[in-house]
């Protein structure tokens, strides 16, 4: 069943089904609850208050002090493969939909929006796409989409599209966290006054606080100053809050200087574009000149801005569902794409020494020392598999569904899980909605988040650029690259990934890595087995041909 025939068939199958009753709900439940979900870009694991950071994140604090926290959520460590997962239910080896993974489209590939419009839904989405089909057009499913194409630019989108219609470049004053909220707000106030008896998604798709590192000047200098200390002394900190909050068992892991993403710019080239304070390794923060823990510390101020103001326009979202009366019954997902991003290259229209860091003449990224700090306790950061790569922040927020505020869960799930959660929660049946392709791998997390109920799954994969890890219970291998050997760790003692017992159990390792590759070769056959070349293509951005040194870059 191809993805028109799939959505013509909304009218007739699912529309009037009742919800299902879940364990622990009143079955007089009337309405379908709604569901929005909330993407950050390359936030870390321990960036928001509620997992241990020092950034301001009221709001996303107070979504988890009434919801629930999930301390082991799993993404694939990159921007457009985890949508993948997201917005299909598959890895994204298994569907290529994603602007990163090669390959033709299958046509047992269907989205979130598709399933929940057979059971009566209306879809919006509002921020970052990074999908290869049109939100709107193909069959996708959204009935109203604010796209915002242009990746290299905060302030001045060259590429940006409402209803799959291309918008004039912005005006002064556009700032893209903002604008996203803006449209958001204004898709629910419509469907206030149109829809208001359908249930509803949102999938509120933020950039912050992706590369380059931009924001309001007054909201960096709400920050200046605060991380003079280094990231050093913030990662300790971080980790004291860590194990305090009860969200980690595990030692810090050390920085790694010698790891860095390869196509990042050789640091030559950074200080030639960018300037002396520039610093491309993990190295000790007392090693920095002056001018550099100066320089540094300011593009932490940026970071930290860019996420506070993030806070900010979630606030808006939920003041407008608090008024129109849904909050209660409105299922508020928030995560990261992956874990912060090492990455240092420039892009759009360059970076201006002498400009304000910050401001749109400015190209600047964190760098893997302060990514690293970002995803504190964890190895590493986006596009490795190790857990500072993979690991995300969710919060759950269902005030009519989950009664116990502040909660921790501490199930083992993947971006993979969000869809079969959802079509769970709006009654609607996997199965039967899906009767073509290969199962979704996917499973329900509907009584983790209600609890006690624990997820149960044989395993979760991973492969990114062929960084490679499997988890298997308690048990995890990962590996850099192709021809990286296997390390093998225990995540109920060691989630830190510092104790490799690949030598003591090379059984295990065996075992585990000949199940990884046959899941690999798996996945790649059904895709390319079930692959339709007739997949229409997202429009070219105006923002095509940016300087890009490695094809995953995201």
């Amino acid at each position: 069943m191809d993805r028109r025939s799939f959505l013509q068939k909304a009218g007739t199958a699912g529309v009037g089904c009742a919800l299902n009753t879940v364990p622990g709900m009143a079955k007089t439940t009337p309405h379908k609850p709604n569901f929005v979900l909330v993407l950050a870009d390359d936030m870390g694991f321990s960036d928001a208050g509620c997992f241990g950071g020092e950034i301001e994140t009221p709001t996303i604090d107070a979504l988890a002090k009434g919801g629930t926290k999930f301390t082991q959520m799993y993404s694939t460590a990159r921007c457009g493969p985890s949508r993948n997962c997201l917005l299909t239910g598959r890895y994204a080896q298994q569907t290529a939909a994603d602007v990163m993974t090669k390959g033709n489209i299958p046509e047992y590939t269907h989205f979130l929006p598709e399933y929940l419009k057979r059971q009566g839904y209306r879809s919006y989405h509002s921020g970052k796409w990074h999908m290869r089909l049109v939100p709107r057009a193909d069959g996708v499913g959204f009935d109203r989409t604010y796209t915002m194409m242009d990746e290299s630019r905060y302030f001045t989108q060259e590429s940006h599209l409402l209803d799959d219609v291309e918008l004039p470049r912005p005006k002064e004053g556009y700032y893209s966290t903002t604008a996203i909220a803006d449209y958001a707000v204004d898709f629910l106030r419509d469907h206030q006054k149109s829809h208001k008896d359908d249930p509803f998604f949102l999938f509120l798709a933020f950039h912050a606080p992706h590369f380059p590192v931009q924001a309001p000047q007054a909201d960096i200098d709400h920050y200046r100053g605060r991380f003079d200390e280094g990231w050093d002394v913030l990662r300790e900190r971080r980790y004291k809050r860590l194990r305090e909050m009860g969200l980690i068992n595990c030692d810090l892991a050390p920085m790694e200087p010698d790891v860095y993403p390869p196509w990042n710019f050789t640091e030559e080239e950074l200080r030639r574009r960018i300037g002396p304070g520039e610093v491309t390794r993990s190295v000790p923060w007392n090693t920095l000149t002056e001018e550099q823990k100066k320089f540094q510390s300011v593009k932490m101020s940026i970071h930290a801005a860019m996420i506070t103001r993030m806070d900010a326009e979630i606030a808006k979202v939920t003041k407008q569902l608090k008024g129109m009366g849904v909050f209660e019954d409105t299922i508020i997902v928030f995560l990261s794409d992956n874990g912060a991003s090492g990455e240092e290259i420039i892009r759009g229209d360059g970076n201006d020494r002498e400009a304000a860091p910050g401001s749109a003449k400015s190209f600047l990224s964190i760098g893997p020392a302060w990514a690293t700090a970002a995803d504190t306790p964890f190895r590493l950061h986006k596009s490795w598999v190790y857990e500072g790569g993979i690991a995300s922040p969710m919060v759950v927020s269902w005030p009519n569904g989950v009664k116990n505020g502040g909660t921790l869960r501490t199930d083992p799930c993947h971006f993979i899980d969000v869809l079969p959660t959802f079509v769970d929660l709006a009654g609607g049946d996997l199965k039967s909605l899906q009767p073509v392709g290969p199962p979704l791998p996917g499973v329900s997390l509907i009584g983790s988040i209600r609890g006690g109920q624990k997820t149960q799954r044989d395993f979760l994969y991973f492969n990114h650029s062929n960084n490679r890890a499997l988890r298997k219970g308690d048990w995890k291998i990962v590996a850099k690259g192709l021809d990286g050997p296997w390390e093998l760790y225990d995540m109920r003692i060691d989630r830190c990934e510092q104790k490799d017992l690949a030598r003591s159990k090379p059984e295990l390792v065996q075992t585990m890595a000949a199940q990884w590759r046959s899941l690999d070769d798996l996945y790649v056959q059904q895709r390319e087995t079930s692959a339709s070349s007739k997949a229409k293509r997202m429009p070219e951005s105006k923002s095509a041909g940016l300087e890009l040194r490695h094809p995953f870059c995201g």
